[in-house]
């Protein structure tokens, strides 16, 4: 891995908590507002500990904010971090634009070797 690509490594991490199929359940019910362990669970019909480690997950990944109730510190709220997801969005944006498709020219294999020549592919 190239060590110099920061960008790449920290895209790698948020696609990672994105593959599990319940987190991305998670994060489109959040799109629809700030909500509860409690609340979510009830919606996917799964335990509460469970909710609460993919939750985890996405607040690792930085695509979750929590929040404690100001009364009673045990309830948390937990909501999409915006500014995540809009650098998020930028980087997917980026890294997919089939724009940045370069024409390269094979060195190796039996063409190649047999002809002399590379023909130009994309």
């Amino acid at each position: 891995m190239d060590k110099k690509r920061p960008d790449i490594l920290e895209l790698a991490a948020v696609m990672k908590a994105l593959s599990d199929p319940t987190r991305l359940v998670i994060l489109d019910l959040l799109m629809q507002g700030v909500q509860c362990n409690c609340s979510l669970g009830d919606r996917l019909g799964l335990p509460i500990n469970l909710i609460s480690h993919h939750l985890k997950v996405l607040r690792q990944a930085g695509l979750v904010q929590a929040e404690r109730d100001p009364l009673d510190a045990r309830w948390i709220y937990y909501s999409v971090d915006p500014d995540k997801l809009a650098g998020l969005r930028g980087q997917l944006s980026v890294f997919l634009d089939p724009g940045r498709i370069q024409l390269r020219l094979p060195t190796c294999g039996p063409r190649f070797a047999a002809e002399g020549t590379a023909r130009v592919t994309r």
